[in-house]
């Protein structure tokens, strides 16, 4: 049976609780559909480099939290495999946005795309990222492992 689009936002925003260092750098889900998500950082001075401009870290993460939602649409569990993202130009104010689409999606790994941009949809990143699908029985026993 296909998931309806509002069990997949309900679905996907109860993962995103849970992720703590997307919420402490001040990232957004903005839409979510089957194998595509947006994700959106309005840029603080805790979102930026010592130059003024927003941090590298700051867009990979919100270009990893787009392209893993994207991943993370058909309803399996993913950890980040590779990554490779270009980082094309920047930005010191306003809103960053991630787009990512699943490119492929195989049996055990999920190709994506994700193109980061800044005021007027200027290309500020592009990127991909290859995901792993995992157990989540697994994972969640590990991380209970973990706190004790």
């Amino acid at each position: 049976m296909e998931e309806t689009q509002q069990t997949l936002e309900e679905r996907t925003r109860a993962r995103i609780r849970k992720n703590g260092f997307m919420h402490h750098n001040y990232i957004e889900l903005e839409s979510v559909e089957k194998d595509r998500a947006v994700f959106r950082l309005d840029i603080r001075p805790e979102s930026c480099n010592p130059y003024g401009m927003v941090h590298g870290g700051a867009i990979y993460t919100l270009a990893d939290n787009a392209a893993g939602t994207a991943a993370h649409s058909d309803g399996r569990y993913y950890v980040t495999q590779t990554s490779a993202l270009h980082f094309l130009r920047n930005q010191a104010r306003g809103t960053v946005r991630a787009a990512a689409y699943v490119r492929h999606r195989g049996k055990s790994t999920v190709l994506t795309a994700v193109d980061i941009t800044g005021e007027g949809g200027k290309l500020l990143a592009t990127g991909e990222f290859t995901f792993f699908c995992v157990d989540k029985d697994l994972m969640d026993r590990k991380a209970a492992a973990e706190q004790e």
